[in-house]
């Protein structure tokens, strides 16, 4: 007879599960906001470390200082990430009309 009362119990109507928890943002990040992953933040920005946490930066655009890895890996190890230049772009060595090695710095710049 105990079987039958859980049997009874089993069949209740449940509540339907929704589809995400409710604080969950259903909207996309905008810039500044907290992320864990680039697919957290809307259109043209990424997720990147700002000193111990990772927030939706913008997505860098020509002309604009990159980080170029020489070793893979040493990305991790930055406490103000960059986003990756924007589609099209390469992050390159500037190009400048001094002296070979005037200057390091790596600026988006097209294909």
């Amino acid at each position: 007879h105990g079987a039958a009362e859980l049997d009874e119990i089993g069949t209740e109507v449940l509540p339907q599960r929704t589809p995400a928890p409710a604080w969950l943002p259903t909207a996309k990040g905008e810039e500044g906001d907290f992320c864990l992953r680039s697919s957290d933040c809307a259109a043209g920005l990424c997720c990147a470390r700002h000193f111990w946490s990772k927030i939706c930066k913008p997505v860098l655009r020509e002309g604009q200082v990159c980080t170029r890895h020489r070793r893979k890996g040493t990305h991790g190890l930055e406490i103000f990430q960059r986003c990756q230049c924007a589609e099209g772009l390469a992050c390159r060595l500037q190009r400048e009309h001094g002296p070979a090695d005037a200057s390091r710095l790596h600026t988006c710049q097209r294909h």
